[in-house]
């Protein structure tokens, strides 16, 4: 069954609830247990600011998972995935701006990306059994200094500044990952358009592959990769992922 859940502040106070009708529920318990609905604590229309749905210790990132970003970077399919990391101190929410670094870049790149929740501890598991660790899925814009990215060996400097991990604004459990419709609009122009069906490494291998590499704990997130159509923003731009059947996160750069 689908469950939207999301952390938000209403009336100054943070909390996090389950979304069902508009109306939001309390929850007896964390997010990540599933917890029971428990009384209405308002709608959405009540929420004053979205926090970031998950507090993750680390953002694990997959470079190049469709085919034609693949092709559009010119590097050939990988055989395995690829992996690098984003710190949580990039993670920021629904409607909070993505900061422009004032020094060391000259190009700013949006990235739109499903995203998976961890729900429970997860070690070397089978890609059979890497549904059984998911708890749901959000919209990511792993944002990126691309220059940056060009000039480094590896990709850490690049993907890591602060607000550079924008996730939400909601966590949707129940949900088949396996195609859906994503897409990347600035200022309101659609510049990235594919679907998660067109992935070379779909989200249970993913999920299995990097289980082997390092424990993933309950909140953690693995984004997923973008398609094609990757470009730059400047300062006043806003960015917006959309996901079929999880929602839109919205950000501006400042």
């Amino acid at each position: 069954m689908k469950q939207t859940f999301v952390r938000c502040r209403i009336r100054g106070r943070e909390m996090e609830a389950l979304v069902r009708n508009g109306l939001l529920y309390s929850l007896r318990g964390p997010i990540l247990s599933g917890s029971e609905a428990g009384e209405t604590v308002g709608s959405l229309d009540d929420i004053e600011s979205f926090l970031a749905p998950t507090s993750p210790s680390k953002v694990v990132a997959v470079g190049l998972n469709y085919r034609d970003h693949a092709e559009e970077s010119g590097v050939p399919i990988p055989r395995d995935p690829l992996l690098f990391i984003k710190p949580p101190t990039a993670v920021i929410g629904h409607g909070d701006p993505v900061i422009y670094p004032p020094v060391m870049t000259e190009r700013v790149d949006y990235e739109a990306e499903l995203a998976i929740v961890i729900g429970k501890r997860c070690k070397s598991v089978s890609p059979e059994e890497a549904p059984g660790f998911i708890f749901g899925y959000t919209c990511a814009n792993d944002v990126t200094a691309r220059d940056l990215q060009s000039r480094d060996v590896q990709w850490t400097r690049s993907k890591s500044f602060d607000t550079f991990c924008p996730l939400g604004p909601f966590v949707v459990a129940g949900v088949d990952p396996s195609d859906l419709e994503i897409r990347m609009i600035v200022n309101g122009q659609v510049v990235q358009h594919s679907r998660t069906s067109n992935f070379i490494f779909p989200v249970n291998v993913l999920v299995s592959y990097i289980s082997h590499v390092m424990t993933l704990e309950p909140g953690d997130v693995i984004i997923t990769g973008t398609p094609s159509g990757i470009g730059p923003v400047k300062r006043g731009d806003t960015m917006q992922v959309e996901i079929e059947e999880i929602g839109l996160l919205e950000n501006r750069i400042e």
